[in-house]
């Protein structure tokens, strides 16, 4: 089994550097419509199930990196000391890449790495997916490397599994693959479009969550008596969802990414102790989306590991929706 050192030396070492001044990369968030919940790896950060995940279109991160004369992390304008978490995550990250372009290039720079978020951080919004796609594809240009989507996807799962979905634009399929070094867990973009499916970003907290989703998912693992039925579940919910996407057959879109979402969250409020990121105002608008739908809107929602809401609707109902949720920001 590799280490994440060993592992991005196998993807990276074919590839011939040479140092840029300057490069800037933006990935979307995503949003997963059948998801992954627990990891059969965490040293590679391999997922126990597939997943399957749509962009949110301009939402996400723009990360610049250049030469300095030392280490510095700059998040949405605020640099970072070093021993921060984040910041901590994200040189770590970066070392993934560093420590094997050093055998190839002499007078490796430290750098500087500005990123720049336009969704909430760390508060269930994907903001961790488009954080770690855009510094993957920025080091990739940095480093003139010149990596395959599949490349990429591989070295962004190392820093967040979703970020491996943020590499691509539109519906995204993440395999979860079975080799235990981990090169065939990768994503790809499906060939499908769907220019009537909208989504609706109903904020209900910018803060950072209180439990983050790599120990969430520990804990559920490790606790949770419903989850030995999950897996079984995203199965089925994929063989649905990728038949719903292949027949634009909206409700049954809708309702297999809602009812999987919800036994998501039941998976870990079924933990030890309970994890339970809903707010009272996440409560409410669940309950307001079903009632809306037995009163005939068509109008489904998902939620990640957080309490923001995303609703899932077609574009000619996009004017009810909006005045049934003002505050919805629509993509």
């Amino acid at each position: 089994m590799l280490t994440r050192k060993e592992f991005a030396k196998q993807i990276l070492a074919n590839h011939t550097p040479s140092i840029k001044e300057k490069a800037t990369a933006f990935a979307p968030a995503n949003i997963a419509l059948v998801k992954y919940w627990g990891k059969r790896d965490k040293e590679l950060n391999l997922p126990v199930t597939d997943s399957l995940s749509i962009d949110l279109g301009n939402l996400g991160t723009e990360t610049t990196i250049e030469p300095a004369d030392k280490d510095a992390v700059i998040l949405n304008g605020t640099e970072l000391a070093l021993d921060n978490t984040f910041a901590a995550k994200v040189i770590d990250f970066v070392n993934l890449f560093r420590n094997t372009v050093n055998q190839a290039v002499a007078n490796q720079p430290a750098l500087r790495i500005t990123t720049d978020n336009n969704i909430p951080t760390g508060a269930g919004v994907a903001s961790s997916a488009s954080g770690f796609a855009a510094l993957t594809k920025a080091l990739d240009q940095f480093y003139s490397l010149g990596l395959s989507g599949r490349e990429l996807s591989l070295m962004a799962n190392l820093g967040s599994g979703s970020a491996s979905r943020s590499i691509f634009k539109g519906f995204v399929y993440r395999h979860a693959g079975t080799d235990p070094n981990g090169m065939d867990s990768y994503s790809e973009p499906l060939s499908c479009t769907w220019p009537e499916l909208k989504i609706g970003l109903i904020t209900v907290s910018a803060k950072a969550k209180r439990v983050s989703s790599r120990e969430g998912m520990e804990r559920t693992v490790a606790t949770s008596p419903l989850y030995k039925t999950w897996p079984q579940q995203v199965q089925n919910d994929m063989a649905k969802m990728l038949a719903a996407i292949k027949e634009k057959d909206f409700e049954l879109m809708g309702s297999t990414a809602e009812s999987n979402a919800l036994a998501m969250h039941e998976c870990m409020r079924a933990a030890t102790p309970p994890l339970n990121y809903f707010e009272p105002e996440t409560e409410a608008i669940i309950s307001k989306v079903q009632k809306l739908r037995r009163e005939g809107l068509p109008l489904y929602l998902t939620i990640d590991a957080g309490p923001n809401v995303k609703l899932l609707f077609q574009e000619k109902d996009t004017h009810t929706i909006k005045t049934e949720f003002p505050d919805m920001r629509v993509i």
